[in-house]
C-alpha cells in the first residue's frame, strides 16, 4: 500500500511540490499585501471588496477555456506561460508599488491578471498530477496537493503581515513574483512527452462544447459533479461564518482567528497523512460519507462554541474531514474522464468547487443575518446530512472500475474522397438485424451506445425500426464535421467497447451492421 509520502520519493512530483509551497505562501502574502494596500490608497468599502472579486472572478470566466486549452496544447508549455504572466503582473505591482506610482485600479488589474493565470494554471496543474505519479499514488498526490495549500494558507497571511509592517507592500509583491521563479524552473526541467496525433487540434470553442457535452452524458464524472457541488455549498457556511463567530462570540482578534484556521490546516496535514490507509480500506462512497458527516459534526460545533480551546479541536477534524472528502472527490474527477477531456473535467470541477463556495457563503450569510449564525450553521450542518442521499442517486464509480485505456476497436471509414476536415455535419448510419423477440433487450443496450455516442461527439442520436422488418434497425447520429467524427474514432475506451460488444451481439446477420456516412451536400449554401 503507498504511503502518504510515497509522491514524494518521486524527483519531479517532490520539486514541483515544493516550488508550488513557495509559490502558494507568495499568493496568500499577495492577497493580504493587495487588501492593505488599497485600504491605503482609497478609502472606498467597495474597491477593497472588488480586490477579491479580481482575484476570484477570472475562475468563473476562464474555467472552462482553461481546461480546453490544456487539453488542446502541450500542458508544460500553457504551465509555463501562465506562471511566467503572474510573475510578470506581480513584478509589474510590486515595481510600482514601490515607486509610488500605483493607481486603485493599475492594483485591481494587475491583480485580475494574476487571478487569470491562476484560472488558466489550475486545470493543467491537475491534469498533470497523473503523469507524475503511478496510478495507485494519486490519492496520495492530491492530498499532499491540499498540505501545500494548506501549509501556505497558515504560513502565508502571516509572513505577509511580518513583511508590510517592516518593508511595505512592494517587496511582499516582488517576493510573490519571485515565487513563480522556482516552478517555472522546474517545469524548463521537465522533458514531457507529447500526445501524438494525426488528426489537426480542436477549436477552443468546439473544445468547450466538446467537454460539456461530454460531461452532460457521462454518469461517473457528472456524479462527481453534483455531489461536490452539494457538499461544497453546504460546507462553506463554516468557512464564510468562521470570522463571525471568532469576532462576536469569542471575542478574539485576528491572532485567535489565525489560529482557528491554522488548526484546520493542522487537521489537514494529519489527513493527508493518514489518507492512503483510509483509502485502502474504505470505498469513495463510504469515505465521503464519513468524512461529510464529520464535517457537518463540526459545523455544529461551531454553532455552539463558547470555548477557543474546544473549538480549535474540532476544527482539528474538520480540517481532516475537509481534505478526506475533497481529495476523494479530486481523485474521482480525475479518474472517471478519459484522457481526452481530463482537463476539461477537472475545470468543470473546480467550476463547480469556485461556484458552491461563492454561492453557499452568500446563501449562509443571508441566512444568517436574517436568523443569526447559530441558525445558520446548524442548516448548513442538516444539508451536509440529508445532501448524503445522492449517493443512491448518484454513486461514485471507484476509478479503476472504469478502464479508460484508449481501445482502436471503431473501423476507420470507408470512403473514395477524404472530405474536407471541416465539413460537415456528419450522419453516421449503423443498420442492424435483429431477432424481434429480443427487441427490448436490444433497446435497452442501445440506450447505453446513446450516451457513449453523445459523450464522444455525437449532437443528436435517434434509433429507427422498419415496420415493414420488425427486426430491422437503424442507428443515426449527427457529428458537427468531419474531423470531429474522426475524433470520435480515436476518442473510444475499453469501456466503450463493451458497450459496441453487447450492441453488436445482438445482429444475426451474416455480415457485421452495415455503417454508412454521408456529409452534408449544401454546405453554406443552407
Amino acid at each position: 500500500m503507498p504511503t502518504s509520502r510515497a509522491p514524494l520519493r518521486r524527483p519531479l512530483f517532490r520539486s514541483l511540490w515544493l516550488a508550488a509551497v513557495a509559490s502558494n505562501v507568495g499568493t496568500w502574502m499577495q492577497n493580504v499585501g493587495a487588501v492593505w494596500l488599497m485600504t491605503s490608497l482609497t478609502p472606498s468599502p467597495l474597491m477593497v471588496a472588488l480586490v477579491q472579486t479580481a482575484t476570484s472572478l477570472p475562475v468563473f470566466l476562464l474555467a472552462l477555456p482553461a481546461g480546453a486549452l490544456a487539453d488542446i496544447v502541450d500542458r508544460r508549455r500553457l504551465l509555463i506561460a501562465a506562471q511566467s504572466a503572474m510573475l510578470l503582473a506581480a513584478a509589474a505591482l510590486g515595481v510600482l508599488t514601490v515607486a509610488g506610482r500605483v493607481t486603485p485600479w493599475a492594483l485591481l488589474g494587475l491583480t485580475f491578471v494574476i487571478g487569470a493565470g491562476s484560472a488558466m494554471n489550475g486545470p493543467a496543474w491537475q491534469a498533470i498530477m497523473p503523469e507524475l505519479v503511478p496510478r495507485t499514488e494519486l490519492t496520495a498526490a492530491i492530498a499532499l496537493n491540499g498540505v501545500a495549500v494548506n501549509v501556505a494558507r497558515a504560513v502565508g497571511p502571516a509572513l505577509g503581515g511580518l513583511v508590510i509592517a517592516v518593508a511595505g507592500t512592494g517587496p511582499v509583491f516582488l517576493l510573490n513574483a519571485a515565487s513563480f521563479v522556482g516552478v517555472i524552473a522546474v517545469l524548463q526541467r521537465w522533458s514531457r512527452v507529447p500526445r501524438a496525433s494525426t488528426l489537426p487540434p480542436e477549436h477552443v470553442a468546439g473544445a468547450i462544447r466538446a467537454g460539456l457535452r461530454y460531461a452532460r452524458h457521462a454518469p461517473p464524472l457528472r456524479a462527481v459533479l453534483v455531489r461536490g457541488g452539494i457538499f461544497v455549498f453546504c460546507a462553506s457556511a463554516l468557512w464564510a461564518l468562521l470570522p463571525v463567530v471568532a469576532r462576536q462570540r469569542l471575542g478574539v482578534g485576528s491572532t485567535g482567528y489565525g489560529v482557528l484556521l491554522g488548526s484546520l490546516g493542522v487537521g489537514a496535514i494529519a489527513g493527508a497523512a493518514i489518507l492512503p490507509r483510509l483509502t485502502a480500506e474504505l470505498s469513495i462512497d463510504a469515505m465521503i460519507a464519513a468524512g461529510t458527516l464529520a464535517f457537518a459534526a463540526v459545523t455544529c460545533a461551531l454553532a455552539v462554541a463558547t470555548s477557543v480551546v474546544s473549538l480549535c479541536a474540532a476544527l482539528v477534524a474538520g480540517g481532516l474531514a475537509w481534505l478526506a472528502v475533497m481529495a476523494s472527490m479530486n481523485v474521482a474527477a480525475q479518474t472517471t474522464a478519459a484522457a481526452w477531456v481530463q482537463a476539461r473535467a477537472l475545470a468543470l470541477y473546480l467550476l463547480v468547487f469556485q461556484g458552491g463556495l461563492a454561492a453557499g457563503s452568500a446563501v449562509w450569510g443571508a441566512v444568517a443575518a436574517r436568523s443569526g449564525t447559530p441558525v445558520a450553521l446548524a442548516a448548513a450542518a442538516g444539508g451536509l446530512a440529508v445532501g448524503l442521499a445522492a449517493i443512491g442517486r448518484w454513486r461514485l464509480a471507484p476509478g479503476q472500475a472504469l478502464d479508460l485505456r484508449p481501445s482502436a476497436h471503431i473501423p476507420e471509414p470507408s470512403v473514395v474522397v477524404e472530405p474536407p476536415a471541416e465539413d460537415g455535419p456528419v450522419l453516421v448510419t449503423i443498420e442492424y438485424v435483429i431477432d424481434p423477440a429480443r427487441a427490448e433487450e436490444f433497446s435497452r443496450a442501445m440506450r447505453e451506445m446513446s450516451r457513449v455516442r453523445r459523450r464522444d461527439g455525437a449532437t443528436r442520436w435517434e434509433l429507427f425500426t422498419d415496420p415493414a422488418d420488425p427486426g430491422r434497425y437503424l442507428e443515426c447520429f449527427l457529428v458537427e464535421s468531419w474531423v470531429e467524427h474522426l475524433r470520435q474514432h480515436q476518442r473510444a475506451t475499453m469501456a466503450d467497447r463493451e458497450a459496441w460488444d453487447r450492441t453488436r451481439a445482438f445482429h444475426v446477420g451474416d455480415a457485421p451492421p452495415r455503417a454508412s456516412h454521408f456529409v452534408a451536400a449544401l454546405g453554406d449554401e443552407r
